[in-house]
């Protein structure tokens, strides 16, 4: 058995004090007799936020998701309220997904709350995260919670800050939030809940938060076109199950067949290895039943109803699951259209992708005279640019990983509006004799054909972050001079902020908040970013290339073409 890290068994006896309850010293007690690497990972760090809040692997000590992180999390959050909004009456609003222990941890940080003389707004049941955001201006709350892992295994769970504005915690709120948590001590925690501040909240917030979806998602589609099209759609046993057939039908789709195997939201997501419509297994039954039932559309979402995958049929017919770079590009194209068509579109409208996702919405953006921006990943970084520009209009964006937002009426990524959206893309493409997949191609056509994958490497434990970390400073330190022979041009850094123009060695300072992520452009037009999740043990590697396309009928021979370069720069790139 492996001998324990003296240092790691002084942080893991520090859990074995009256701070801590019967059943967590147990564990930990548990740990140190029988499993000395379980109780290294547990104690050696602690759990940090990331892109999308906290989210890691329930257990105890510092390094996992369990009451006390959480509790920290929360009395340090109550404790910054307190200060920056002195003499209010200090409101939140807190939600919770399908994800085992969801709903105990979203009672333990409305209790911290409490306990804290700030009133809780606690969902009843599971509610989607976008319809948190949502709430957060709704019922005018200084801050909202929502218990969620995402996509990630069974295992995770996760907490995710939201402020006045219905985004993400972003700087300086998030610095000055960790610096509050980092320096309490966890006897500092009041768990002892005020249950008189602890209103529970049941449909007054979903019918808001429907009527504003199907506002926002709707655009003029005609009563057939809806009732033409066959929809399949899957909540991978999560909480859209709860909003999005009540959007879909509110609006009007009548013909919508849900896959009754996923449909019961369940934490431990029997019918998938992963609940992340990003990976094609995920869909299979949906995929299945649409075959059955000849649907024109699958939509399925991930377990906190944020990211949605969209499956389509190609020019034989077929069923193919689009990756997030693509869906946005047609969502974003149909969002400029409509308000090219209501008048609405000048140089006021923007719209916003992340610097990882396709180069292709910029020139999609730009085509309609609209302004274009692009941040760092996570949608907290379009939420403040909402934020910082009210003299802006925003029309709607993305990011590759599959989540769009469509308005401004919720402040983060959001299927359920999105899921709405496809429909009316898909429905109106068909009314007109075309598809999606049709339209997707004559964009293509009209602006390039951009091709685009990504690659994750996991990476768990303490080995993998170490070797994540490496991986990092080797391209750093060692800059790549070509990839699938195509010489590097230009080299962004946004860790040091400078981008090094490798032909004229020329730099530039780059104004955007730091981030671990390095971006390689070639003289090709090739754009290969790294960067380690945030949120995940992972490193991702986004690989984008893209040539000129004379007109549709080209496009399976030049697509073909073009993943064989990918395959190439993978090769190259020793990612594959």
């Amino acid at each position: 058995m492996s001998k324990i890290k003296p240092e790691i068994l002084a942080k893991a006896q520090a859990w074995l004090v009256d701070s801590f309850d019967k059943n967590t010293q147990q564990e930990v007690n548990n740990l140190i007799e029988t499993d000395p690497v379980g109780l290294e990972e547990s104690f050696y760090k602690n759990a940090a936020f990331g892109t999308g809040g906290m989210r890691g692997v329930m257990g105890v000590g510092p390094n996992r998701i369990n009451k006390y992180t959480l509790g920290k999390n929360t009395q340090g959050i109550s404790n910054y309220l307190k200060e920056v909004f002195k003499g209010e009456d200090l409101k939140t609003v807190i939600a919770y997904d399908c994800r085992n222990n969801s709903k105990e941890l979203a009672q333990i940080v409305a209790d911290v709350f409490s306990a804290n003389r700030i009133s809780v707004y606690l969902f009843s049941d599971l509610r989607p995260t976008p319809e948190l955001s949502f709430a957060v201006k709704y019922l005018n709350c200084h801050c909202g919670i929502v218990l969620t892992a995402s996509h990630n295994p069974p295992e995770y769970n996760g907490y995710k800050v939201y402020w006045q504005d219905g985004g993400q915690l972003v700087p300086p709120q998030d610095a000055e939030i960790i610096k509050e948590i980092e320096q309490l001590d966890y006897s500092e925690i009041h768990f002892n809940g005020n249950k008189s501040l602890i209103h529970s909240i049941d449909t007054k917030v979903d019918e808001a938060f429907i009527e504003a979806s199907v506002k926002n998602g709707s655009f003029d589609t005609s009563k057939q076109a809806k009732e033409d099209l066959t929809i399949v759609f899957t909540s991978l046993h999560g909480t859209s199950s709860t909003i999005n057939p009540k959007v879909l039908e509110r609006a009007g789709y009548t013909n919508v067949n849900l896959v009754k195997e996923q449909a019961e939201p369940n934490g431990n997501f029997p019918t998938v290895k992963s609940p992340n419509p990003e990976e094609p297994e995920a869909l299979e039954l949906a995929l299945k039943l649409a075959e059955e039932k000849n649907a024109d559309i699958v939509i399925g979402t991930d377990p906190d109803a944020d990211r949605l995958g969209v499956a389509v049929r190609d020019l034989d017919n077929k069923m193919i699951l689009l990756n997030g770079n693509q869906t946005m590009l047609v969502m974003t194209w149909f969002l400029l259209d409509q308000w090219k068509k209501l008048g609405k579109l000048d140089d006021k409208s923007f719209v916003a992708s992340t610097i990882v996702s396709t180069p292709m919405m910029k020139a999609v953006t730009e085509g309609y005279g609209a302004r274009y921006f692009e941040v760092l990943t996570g949608f907290k970084w379009i939420a403040k640019l909402i934020k910082d520009h009210p003299e802006l209009n925003f029309v709607g964006g993305g990011e590759e990983s599959f989540g769009f937002m469509v308005g401004d009426f919720v402040r983060d990524k959001d299927a359920s509006t999105s899921t709405l959206l496809a429909c009316e893309i898909a429905a109106q493409m068909k009314e007109q004799g075309s598809s999606f997949y049709k339209k997707l191609i004559e964009l293509y056509a009209e602006y390039g054909l951009y091709r685009e994958e990504l690659i994750s490497l996991v990476k768990k434990g303490i080995d993998g972050e170490a070797q994540i970390k490496q991986m990092m400073i080797d391209l750093r330190e060692n800059p790549l001079t070509e990839i699938n022979g195509e010489k590097v041009v230009l080299i962004e850094d946004y860790q040091s902020s400078i981008a090094k123009n490798v032909q004229n060695h020329t730099q530039e300072t780059m104004d955007v908040p730091k981030s671990n992520v390095l971006i390689y452009y070639t003289e090709e037009g090739t754009k290969i970013a790294a960067r380690p999740s945030g949120t995940e043990p992972k490193i991702k590697f986004y690989i984008s290339v893209n040539q000129e396309l004379d007109k549709p009928e080209d496009f399976t021979e030049l697509n073909n073409i073009l993943a064989k370069r990918i395959e190439r720069i993978k090769s190259d790139l020793q990612v594959d």
